[in-house]
């Protein structure tokens, strides 16, 4: 008896044929398109995109939390104090680019188009590649100033 998993691997694979898209694998690996296994559907490129879109929306709003840090936790404020000028450009590139995806995605919902759906994963698998290279850059840089000291001016509020 073949398992969900294998059934979505073989459909994903005939999908990818017909519209050149990343191996199945390789999209697994950073969007976890393996959840989508038990899910019953006729129009799969969708949930495919829709693993892409959930995980390039928690990086936008991780990024927003760093370049806006009114509502961010404490230590983000710490990070954010030790950021050099090329780690700000660098937020700030990775933002538009995942804000214009997250633009893309409004159309995407409204009206569905396989081919748009798939030209959309193949952008966002080669995008992903790029930004992830330049958040662990960041990560590095937010590792590397882990310990220093949070200024607080003698005015911290504790309640």
């Amino acid at each position: 008896m073949e398992s969900n998993l294998d059934c979505l691997k073989e459909t994903y694979q005939e999908m990818a044929k017909e519209h050149n898209l990343p191996e199945f694998d390789l999209l697994n690996e950073d969007f976890a398109i393996e959840k989508i296994a038990d899910a019953e559907t006729d129009f799969l490129v969708r949930e495919v995109r829709k693993c892409i879109s959930e995980k390039f929306s928690v990086y936008l709003r991780l990024v927003e939390g760093f370049l806006h840090p009114v509502n961010s936790p404490m230590f983000v404020y710490s990070l954010v104090k030790n950021f050099s000028v090329k780690d700000k450009e660098n937020l700030v590139s990775i933002y538009k680019k995942l804000a214009r995806k997250e633009v893309d995605l409004i159309e995407l919902d409204l009206f569905f188009d396989e081919k748009k759906e798939s030209i959309f994963i193949i952008n966002s698998f080669k995008l992903w590649a790029e930004i992830k290279e330049d958040l662990l850059k960041l990560v590095k840089s937010m590792n590397k100033n882990w310990d220093s000291e949070l200024e607080t001016n003698g005015k911290n509020y504790f309640g």
